[in-house]
């Protein structure tokens, strides 16, 4: 069997940020799944995980009922977190009230103090999303081009 090694996936924006509010919401998700788990489980089901939650159309997945959540779960296919799955809805909302507020979520994040390498941009994610911490905002942070040093 072939060992495989961990390395920066294509999903990580290195140099650019994502062109569109649908891609971090798409990135915040997958950081989002991620937690816990080993990076080879999310990889292994990101399409079906994807296909599950409508390409991660915030839009779609905002108005995701009980019984959408009820139909994830039966989904052996994608992660079965209920905790994940229901702050993946609750961020998709959140996602519009900030679209509706400022434009977009890249506008969103420019408007907020990243001195003191993004302590407060950190604090104001974990405030605002569920199921990120301090340590998954910083490297949602890190995986959408901001200039966040993770590691120090």
């Amino acid at each position: 069997m072939q060992e495989q090694h961990w390395q920066a996936s294509e999903w990580w924006y290195k140099e650019k940020r994502p062109a569109t509010d649908q891609e971090y919401f798409e990135n915040m998700c997958r950081i989002i799944f991620q937690a816990g788990l080993n990076w080879q489980v999310v990889d292994n089901k990101w399409e079906s995980i994807k296909k599950a939650f409508s390409n991660f159309n915030i839009n779609k997945v905002a108005c995701f009922t009980d019984s959408d959540v009820e139909r994830l779960m039966q989904d052996s296919g994608i992660i079965r977190n209920k905790g994940k799955i229901k702050a993946i809805i609750q961020n998709a909302q959140n996602f519009k009230a900030i679209e509706k507020k400022y434009g977009s979520f890249q506008k969103y994040l420019d408007s907020l103090d990243k001195s003191n390498n993004y302590e407060n941009v950190v604090g104001d994610l974990v405030n605002k999303f569920k199921w990120l911490g301090s340590p998954s905002a910083s490297a949602f942070l890190y995986t959408v081009g901001e200039k966040i040093s993770v590691w120090d």
